[in-house]
C-alpha cells in the first residue's frame, strides 16, 4: 500500500487509484435504448402524479 511519512513520523496512507480510460460513444442500440427508458420513466412520473393529484381532490 502507497503510503508517505509526514513530519512526526505520521504515516499517511492513500488509496490505489483506478485506471483511467476514455469512454466510448453510445451506439445505434444503445441510444434507442436509452430513448424507451426516458420515455417509460416520465410516463410513469406522469401516472403518479395524476394519481397524487386524484387522491387528493
Amino acid at each position: 500500500m502507497p503510503y508517505t511519512t509526514e513530519e512526526g513520523g505520521r504515516l499517511n496512507n492513500f488509496a490505489v487509484e483506478p485506471k483511467v480510460y476514455q469512454a466510448d460513444a453510445p451506439d445505434q442500440k444503445q441510444q434507442v435504448n436509452y430513448i424507451v427508458l426516458g420515455a417509460l420513466g416520465a410516463l410513469l412520473v406522469g401516472s403518479l402524479v395524476f394519481v397524487a393529484f386524484s387522491v387528493s381532490a
